[in-house]
């Protein structure tokens, strides 16, 4: 029986970022949804599937650079080549793997980069299996599954600034 104490109702993660507009430009995209609440150096996602709450605070001093990686595990192989279509569509593929053996299982995956180089992969799992691909094999703590050398990130495309947002370099924050 389940413990009814491991069973949360939706992920939260708080991510510090440099620039917010380029931020929002870059998920609004990547996940498809506009931002539910941009405020002053503040955006928030509610996603419904995957549950998550994911929200940006603008601080450039707080970024950091070991934080390793996000990732969504999609249900089908359709699905990964849906999200991945509409990811080469968007231009935001930064690269893809596929059958790759990552982290002890047989995954099709792609990889995007936020603006800040906050790395995102995209995943369907085939299995578990015995061994990892050569390139992931590395006593550095960043190097399970993710890409080995850090890709371009892309410029972001537009946005829709409100009313209430304090855009980077216009000193009203």
């Amino acid at each position: 029986m389940e413990n009814s104490t491991s069973n949360f109702p939706r992920m939260h993660v708080s991510l510090y970022v440099t620039n917010l507009a380029a931020t929002v430009n870059f998920y609004n995209t990547f996940f498809g949804v506009s931002a539910n609440k941009i405020k002053t150096g503040y955006a928030k996602y509610i996603l419904n599937k995957p549950s998550l709450i994911i929200s940006f605070i603008e601080n450039p001093e707080r970024v950091q650079s070991n934080f390793g990686h996000l990732g969504f595990q999609v249900e089908t192989r359709e699905e990964m080549g849906q999200k991945l279509e509409i990811a080469r569509e968007k231009n935001i593929v930064s690269k893809e793997e596929m059958g790759t053996s990552c982290c002890y299982a047989i995954q099709d995956k792609f990889w995007v980069n936020d603006p800040d180089g906050i790395q995102w992969e995209v995943y369907y799992f085939h299995e578990d299996v015995e061994f990892n691909d050569p390139h992931y094999e590395s006593t550095e703590a960043t190097a399970c599954c993710a890409p080995p050398a850090k890709e371009e990130v892309k410029p972001a495309k537009s946005l829709i600034i409100e009313d209430d947002m304090c855009v980077p370099g216009t000193k009203c924050c």
